[in-house]
């Protein structure tokens, strides 16, 4: 019997279309669940929607609909955008479905009769767009206005009856129980903040229920009120596999307790105290593990629609793919910190990622099979001097996407994805396959180069079945016309071993399809925004002098220290400099033309030229930030960061020194 995966998101809240932000975790989820299923689990992935409260009420009143209709209305676009992401869930619950309602009662009744409810009075500052209750203290602003601490809405002084969970009675419970699971919650800063802000300073008993609104699942014993979110909502995890206390329906028995249920940092608090709480109060089994994942950004800013930033999945999809969406998401966002998007960098990483090593990969390949070799795959009979190495970097490849995935670093598996496509990229550079095809003695050599390039692109599909899942079939297409050569994927196992033997005629498609063409960014962007957008006139925000000041050069501010853990995220590698010119219209940039062992030239630009002239640089081995976020430094795309020491000197200028590297090190060497 195959291994249970149970993958759960937290329930958007119907209150508003979901932006970008919201569809990352499902898009994330979705890569584990795809990734699991290859692995040969029995996965079950949950995700619903979150559909009552006083937001959800206003918001239909002001519409003048029911809340019903509002609620059905947003539902009905998160499951399409869902749909266009190509999220792959087993099963939908809504909060509203009727076997959920009745259960939600059962478990409150429950809680009420064995004493971990009582009735009292709440007074406090309520937030409703977080629907969250906070103290006189936590709501008190700096300057005295009482706003939400976690939004920094205004909130309004709010008395009423309520029923209460005692979550103090279980706080000693709770933090042994995180105490002797270690990996209970994820990432481990998250799990600290949990503990040191929000657990041992005291566990306050929590506001279970509202009298001010009606939209909500009713209390059975006691009609004028109605039960608060967060016994609704959170309920969902088990209820959706038949959950109703007196009632343990087949799919809770089969997959219950959940293998992870990934969130947003900003709801962790509910997840780690409130939930495990409330699983505990009931005698049933907590999760094995609570993810908390970073927030995507605009730029550097909150996605928020009242900040009119707001970029929305299916939008995105429109201009670009569902699995350029996919695939940009995952990659930019870190394991723990923020991650970021803005058109201009989406641009950017098409074009490196996708349309140059993967797409260009793929298409060359197969049209050197067509044309040398009439479409049929070759044997490989002869070996090359750069096969063992090729083969190694695709098969230890292959472990380091699995190693990443298993432990929730999507970003960092996607460039471990990218490795081994750039490792086939530079093979074809080090073999010349068009140089081969004129020898008729070296057939049998060059039979092997494109044998090996189909194995690796055939392992890379696989590779990316979770993360693009439209374009790894796309792939199979490509290298397997007609089926004929039999590449079907099904397990991550295929991927494990390099040296397939191909069906005798196995044929790749005659005619290849583009995947990926690479983009014109202002084409795209004019596409975009429209011209009048695009040429309307920059308004000033800030006085100029104010402009010139945020430019001068202001030293960091670096914490006390960091975990090594942090100091990983940062890739430093090898690299030559193989050209170096003055980038036009400045006299402090370079741009630098870098071999970084990947076999795709890397151009980077830097503040050196005060430092150094272009000739005094080519042939220099430099260290380089390889996964910064590309970047655009006086219209010049720079991918990357090179190191040096700057000292400022007695008559405030800088003296820049560039960190080089013995010429003994190889090109794209890790350094750490």
């Amino acid at each position: 019997m195959a291994e249970k995966f149970f993958i759960t998101t937290a329930i958007p809240y119907t209150s508003r279309k979901p932006h970008i932000g919201n569809t990352y975790e499902l898009i994330m989820c979705d890569a584990i669940a795809r990734y699991q299923r290859l692995l040969g689990k029995d996965v079950f992935f949950l995700t619903g929607t979150d559909e009552h409260g006083l937001k959800i009420e206003e918001a239909a009143k002001e519409a003048g609909i029911t809340p019903q209709s509002y609620v059905d209305n947003i539902t009905g676009e998160l499951k399409n955008i869902w749909s266009i992401m190509d999220i792959s869930y087993d099963k939908f619950i809504r909060t509203t479905d009727d076997y959920h309602v009745k259960a939600v009662q059962k478990i409150f009744n429950k809680l009420y009769e064995q004493g971990d409810i009582y009735k009292g009075e709440y007074e406090g500052w309520y937030c409703t767009p977080c629907e969250s209750f906070w103290t006189e203290t936590q709501a008190l602003s700096e300057n005295g206005e009482h706003i939400c601490p976690d939004c920094g809405r205004p909130v309004q002084k709010s008395k009423e009856e309520a029923y209460f969970l005692k979550l103090s009675k279980y706080q000693e419970r709770l933090e042994k129980y995180i105490d002797e699971h270690p990996d209970f919650i994820e990432p481990e800063a998250r799990k600290k903040e949990m503990v040191n802000n929000f657990i041992k300073p005291g566990v306050q008993d929590l506001c279970i229920s509202r009298s001010t609104f009606t939209w909500g699942v009713p209390v059975e014993f006691d009609p004028g009120h109605v039960i608060y979110v967060w016994i609704d909502a959170l309920s969902n995890y088990i209820t959706a596999l038949g959950y109703a206390v007196d009632e343990k329906g087949e799919l809770y028995q089969k997959y219950w307790p959940a293998d992870v249920q990934v969130i947003g940092k900003d709801i962790l608090r509910f997840h780690t105290i409130y939930w495990p709480v409330i699983l505990m109060a009931l005698g049933e089994p907590l999760p094995k593990k609570i993810f908390g994942h970073p927030w995507l950004l605009v730029g550097d800013e909150k996605i928020s629609k009242s900040r009119g930033n707001a970029i929305y999945a299916d939008d995105l999809a429109s201009h670009f793919g569902t699995d350029a969406v996919r695939y940009y998401v995952l990659s930019e966002m870190p394991f723990l910190q923020d991650g970021s998007i803005t058109y201009e960098n989406f641009i950017a990483k098409f074009n490196s990622d996708l349309a140059n090593t993967l797409g260009n990969l793929v298409n060359r390949t197969v049209a050197m099979i067509n044309k040398y070799f009439d479409g049929v795959i070759p044997k490989s009979t002869v070996a090359t001097e750069f096969d063992a190495d090729l083969i190694s970097t695709v098969e230890g490849g292959v472990k380091a996407v699995a190693e990443k995935l298993d432990t929730f670093h999507v970003a960092d598996a996607c460039d471990e994805i990218m490795a081994v496509l750039r490792r086939l990229n530079k093979y074809i550079d080090e073999t010349m396959p068009w140089a081969l095809s004129k020898d008729e003695d070296k057939r049998d050599v060059l039979g092997t180069v494109l044998y090996n390039l189909i194995e690796g692109i055939r392992i890379a599909a696989t590779l990316i079945t979770p993360i693009m899942p439209g374009t790894a079939k796309k792939i199979e297409s490509q290298i397997n016309a007609e089926g004929t050569a039999n590449i079907i994927v099904t397990t991550w196992q295929d991927a494990e071993k390099f040296g397939l033997e191909y069906v005798d005629g196995a044929k790749v498609n005659a005619a290849p399809e583009g995947m990926f063409a690479r983009l014109d960014e202002k084409k795209k962007l004019l596409e975009i925004f429209g011209e009048e957008a695009m040429n309307a006139p920059k308004t000033e925000e800030k006085p100029k002098k104010e402009k010139k000041e945020k430019k001068a050069h202001k030293e960091p501010e670096y914490p006390a220290e960091i975990s090594i853990e942090d100091f990983c995220k940062v890739k430093l590698i090898c690299a030559k400099v193989e050209a170096c010119e003055s980038v036009e219209n400045s006299d402090k940039l370079l741009k630098l033309t870098l071999n970084d062992g990947s076999g795709t030239p890397r151009q980077v630009v830097s503040g050196i030229a005060k430092a150094y002239t272009p000739d005094a640089l080519i042939g220099k081995k430099v260290i380089v930030v390889a996964n910064l976020a590309p970047a655009k430094l006086r219209g010049v795309d720079s991918n990357g960061m090179i190191l040096a020491a700057g000292e400022k000197q007695a008559d405030g200028t800088e003296k820049i020194t560039v960190s080089f590297l013995d010429d003994s090190i190889k090109e794209g060497t890790i350094i750490r």
